[in-house]
């Protein structure tokens, strides 16, 4: 592995063999950082993080307690996760300033294997997005992203499919996704059905 001498990461971090870390990166402990990943300048990445291997976390991003990030996910720059419900400083009566540790409103999100966030992107608590899918520059998520599917908007709402290439393979409105379709890219010759709103790649368990 690779740290740069500027980054701050504290005893108890586990770190796989290949990754590298950038100029004033924080990584608290515990958090564990697979193999072959990136981690940005200036990120900061919170105790109890779990990252997979060959992730890639572009610069100024933000992952909090609580969010576990699985193998070949896209972080680009300036993402930044959410993890309190009930966000507060301090007691109702205003008298005692609240610790940050987690507590029964914290609630991580879920990265799914192969999936991107793109840049600007804001990811609520509790929130799953599902493996290869693609959220779009800025977006807000506030609820769970299917696998495959492509989200825009504040708040995100799904506005097509990707292929596992990130080719796109169908547009439509938001709320306006055909019942049932067959989609083939044309990149890589990958074949899947889109039935009801879920994505299945042919010849393969993934959905």
């Amino acid at each position: 592995m690779d740290i740069h001498p500027t980054a701050l990461v504290e005893e108890g971090v586990l770190i796989g063999e290949g990754t590298r870390i950038w100029s004033h990166v924080h990584v608290r402990a515990p958090a564990r950082i697979g193999r072959e990943c990136i981690v940005g300048e200036k990120s900061y990445v919170a105790y109890g993080v779990e990252i997979g291997d060959r992730v890639k976390i572009n610069a100024f991003v933000y992952v909090c307690t609580g969010v576990v990030i699985e193998d070949g996910v896209m972080v680009s720059a300036g993402t930044i996760f959410t993890n309190d419900r009930h966000p507060r400083a301090t007691t109702p009566d205003l008298g005692r300033l609240l610790g940050s540790e987690p507590d029964e409103a914290t609630a991580g999100a879920t990265v799914r294997a192969g999936a991107t966030l793109g840049a600007g992107s804001l990811v609520g608590p509790g929130v799953e997005i599902g493996g290869f899918a693609m959220v779009g520059m800025g977006a807000l998520v506030t609820r769970d992203v299917p696998a495959f599917h492509l989200v825009v908007g504040r708040p995100a709402r799904s506005v097509g499919v990707v292929c596992r290439c990130g080719r796109p393979l169908i547009r439509f409105e938001p709320g306006e996704a055909p019942a049932e379709k067959a989609l083939h890219c044309a990149t890589c010759d990958e074949a899947y059905s889109f039935t009801a709103g879920l994505v299945e790649r042919h010849g393969s368990e993934e959905s």
